[in-house]
């Protein structure tokens, strides 16, 4: 019976944490936007992740209302990601993700790519402000693999 309590009690503490997780990087209370649709993208931006822990461009402008289709590719040899999100957001998929190294995860807010693969996301930025991204690979992020897309308030 005790065992049968254990089991239990696991099963539940990992669905707390996995709709914690959801919850956290999937919905972003809508801080940062939205999935966007592809054929509604008003353009493309490239961005490419190295070992040297950056992405180029690390920052990107857009205007509120655009979708965005990010095309992204490491060129790098190591698995890089880019995940877009508020810094709160950020740190905290990034803490998860150090005590979870081989932790595998797909939102429509992100892209997880192998060397020399090439990878999309594509984003609707519905509010003016600025939305962080990085990658969350366990030290590329504190190792400063992170930028910014600076939302433009919409008729300006």
């Amino acid at each position: 019976m005790k065992h049968a309590f254990l089991a239990t009690s696991a099963f539940a503490t990992l669905l707390a944490v996995v709709a914690t997780g959801a919850s956290a990087s999937g919905t972003h209370n809508d801080a940062i936007g939205k999935p966007g649709v592809a054929a509604k993208a008003t353009r493309t931006i490239e961005v490419d992740m190295t070992d040297g822990m950056r992405f180029t461009p690390a920052d990107i402008s857009v205007k509120q209302g655009e979708t965005v289709r990010f095309v992204v590719r490491n060129s790098g040899k190591l698995k890089h990601e880019l995940v877009l999100g508020t810094a709160q957001e950020l740190k905290s998929h990034y803490a998860a993700m150090m005590k979870n190294p081989e932790m595998e995860h797909a939102e429509p807010n992100m892209v997880t790519l192998a060397p020399g693969k090439t990878g999309e996301v594509v984003w609707q930025f519905t509010k003016a402000g600025k939305v962080d991204f990085g990658c969350l690979q366990p030290g590329h992020y504190d190792a400063g693999m992170k930028g910014a897309v600076n939302v433009a308030q919409a008729g300006r």
